[in-house]
């Protein structure tokens, strides 16, 4: 959830005209990580709950790009703090992917 604040607090400072574009994308996307998390856990059943976590793995994948795209537009100037957090999240996901997928 901290991701998710995290770009919301962001993406107010972008230029009006990505309203409808990068802040939009990122907000969804941001969104859509926790979001598939807990709906794949809600499932009961370990593929299902494997396939929601990779589309949330998916998510944040598209994420890290679009943190990179609004650098490179000078949008923001530091994205350690999120990049950081991708990267723990990514980590974390590809870990409990695997936990799961052992016991399956």
């Amino acid at each position: 959830m901290q991701l998710v604040t995290i770009v919301y607090d962001v993406t107010k400072t972008f230029p009006d005209e990505e309203q409808f574009g990068l802040i939009s994308q990122m907000r969804r996307c941001s969104v859509s990580i926790p979001s598939n998390i807990a709906e794949g856990w809600g499932r009961l059943s370990r593929k299902n709950y494997i396939q929601f976590l990779r589309i949330a793995r998916g998510s944040l994948f598209e994420l890290e790009t679009q943190i990179l795209i609004t650098k490179e537009l000078k949008y923001i100037n530091e994205s350690e703090t999120v990049e950081g957090l991708i990267i723990e999240i990514s980590k974390m996901l590809n870990s409990l992917i695997s936990k799961i997928e052992e016991k399956t």
